[in-house]
């Protein structure tokens, strides 16, 4: 008798299962069919970092250091040099001669965007980066920084701790969760703002 209710037991549980799994058989499918179909980013997405510029073309980096230091990966290299009257990469007295992130060791935490007094460094929505090589994920100047005519935001008087009109505009634009205004505070969010072929609905 007690081997005749394990049977009945075990047939139960079988029928259990195949219950839930014919239960799924004709739901929507949750799966998309990347990379022919892509999903819409979250807003507040962390992926590849930028580096913006103001509206006059003009680098918001000063080489302060701060996103390095804030760094708690390690991942940011920054080596600052001063302004020449003859060469003004930024407002103030110093730019970012050298400016390098590796994408390897970052966490994609956002503290490096936190702790920016100029709004300078910012996580697009970007996230494909995929490379063979280890020494491509090292993204220099040369990567980060957004073209001339990317720049937003007007720059600050032609003097020593001047502060930008639009400080803190980032997180402003960030901390929405609306999807259509939430990739604004990036150059590369404003050209995914545009390029709706292939997301999912």
């Amino acid at each position: 008798m007690k081997r005749y209710k394990k049977n009945l037991f075990n047939v139960g549980a079988l029928m259990q299962g195949m219950a839930t799994t014919f239960g799924f058989m004709f739901k929507k499918k949750p799966t998309i069919q990347y990379p022919s179909v892509k999903k819409q980013h979250a807003p507040r997405f962390h992926g590849l970092h930028e580096l913006r510029r103001y509206a006059d073309g003009k680098e918001r980096c000063i080489g302060c250091e701060l996103c390095a230091i804030a760094c708690p990966a390690n991942a940011i290299t920054v080596v600052g040099a001063e302004n020449t009257p003859e060469d003004r990469k930024s407002p103030g007295e110093r730019n970012a001669a050298r400016y390098e992130i590796d994408e390897l060791r970052c966490i994609f935490g956002g503290m490096c965007e936190e702790a920016c007094p100029t709004d300078a460094i910012v996580l697009t929505p970007r996230f494909e980066m995929s490379d063979y090589r280890r020494g491509s994920f090292i993204y220099a100047k040369d990567r980060l920084l957004v073209p001339p005519e990317a720049g937003v935001g007007t720059a600050p008087d032609e003097r020593p701790n001047g502060i930008p009109s639009d400080l803190g505009i980032v997180a402003e634009v960030k901390s929405t969760t609306d999807i259509a205004t939430g990739y604004s505070a990036t150059n590369r969010g404003e050209i995914l703002k545009t390029e709706t072929r292939g997301l999912a609905p």
